[in-house]
């Protein structure tokens, strides 16, 4: 008797976990949506973003625009910069036209936000790469394209020579950003007991500077000088000899959308891999005639690099013929072809002792 009954309990058990399986497996899936930590960043229909933007026909980038040499629009509504030319060389890529870019001017506090609601397909932004914005805000960080530092402006008469200097005055900073933190950690490590003057954007930061509402303001280095040269006199300002932190900058999409990532990801890569086999805008038609294997593969000549991620073999062609290799973006918009003339630096290819290093096309 007692084994009929614990029979007929287990038969209801797999009874019952049968019929559960069987409704999971009939039951509508749930909608995935873009964007957000723990989220799929797909769309409601499960698709890439990648897709997104070939049937849109236009890539939507998200950009400071208020950076000379990064991103900044003119009194035409132009945009240039390096920031900006990563956006058209993805649209060159995925639409095979650098101009079927639309530029959003986010600041410092809406930029993840507008990311994360799908306003923008990717950010090309000065954004620093740090371990919570890689996990707990959900976002995906393509290759550093500017290695960069946190530096202090302060006006050359002001006496001000390190940050021990700054005992008991302000310093104007812009909210949302790694510099906010990063300075409170600099003043307290040094004992230095001073005030923080925050601004949303960065325009009224930069204006409260000039009109000395603080004695120093503090931003990315390469910020600092892009910035110091709208000053109405700008050789009244310089930058201390100070670094407070580490800051690689580099375009951002949502994460857990890996098609599209990688569209971002290879393409910028593809732009310091461009520079290392000396591929540049001028020479492109000569390189596909090459038979090096390693630049007929790059260039889509041969193999299938660019179909394993939706794209025709020759994107890179496309990219190089819109803005040209990393070195071309670079001295047209912060190098020797600029009005700043910043050297590479770290910003220079591995093989000439700086940090940008791609992995094979292959």
């Amino acid at each position: 008797m007692v084994c009929e009954l614990v029979m007929r309990k287990w038969q209801s058990l797999v009874l019952s976990a049968a019929v559960l399986a069987v409704t999971a497996a009939c039951a509508t899936p749930p909608e995935q949506t873009t964007g957000g930590t723990g989220q799929t960043g797909t769309t409601a229909a499960g698709r890439s973003r990648l897709d997104v933007v070939k049937e849109r026909g236009m890539l939507i980038c998200g950009v400071d625009g208020g950076i000379p040499g990064f991103s900044f629009v003119d009194e035409s509504g132009e945009y240039s910069g390096l920031d900006v030319d990563v956006c058209k060389a993805v649209a060159a890529a995925v639409l095979g036209d650098p101009e079927k870019v639309e530029y959003r001017n986010l600041d410092s506090t809406e930029r993840f936000t507008a990311l994360s609601g799908g306003e923008v397909d990717m950010l090309s932004r000065n954004t620093t790469w740090t371990i919570s914005r890689d996990t707990s805000v959900g976002l995906e960080f393509a290759p550093t394209t500017f290695y960069d530092g946190q530096g202090m402006m302060v006006r050359a008469d002001s006496g001000i020579t390190s940050l021990a200097d700054f005992q008991g005055k302000a310093v104007c900073v812009e909210a949302g950003t790694t510099t906010e933190l990063n300075l409170t950690d600099n003043m307290r490590k040094a004992g230095v007991e001073f005030e923080t003057v925050t601004f949303q954007q960065a325009d009224p930061a930069y204006a409260a500077y000039a009109e000395g509402r603080c004695e120093g303001m503090t931003s990315d280095k390469s910020q600092l000088i892009a910035r110091r040269s709208t000053l109405p006199n700008p050789d009244d300002h310089i930058l201390l000899d100070v670094t407070m932190s580490k800051e690689p900058l580099g375009p951002v999409t949502i994460n857990n959308d890996s098609a599209w990532f990688d569209v971002v990801k290879w393409v910028t890569f593809g732009l310091f891999e461009a520079e290392e086999m000396g591929i540049t805008q001028a020479n492109i038609e000569e390189q596909l005639e090459s038979e090096d294997p390693n630049i007929r593969r790059f260039l889509g000549v041969e193999g299938d690099l660019g179909q394993g991620m939706g794209l025709s073999n020759d994107f890179m062609v496309n990219v190089i013929k819109a803005v040209g290799n990393y070195g071309e973006v670079y001295d047209r918009n912060l190098g020797a072809g600029s009005e700043f003339n910043l050297p590479r630096g770290q910003n220079a290819l591995w093989t000439e002792g700086g940090l940008l290093y791609s992995p094979p096309f292959r």
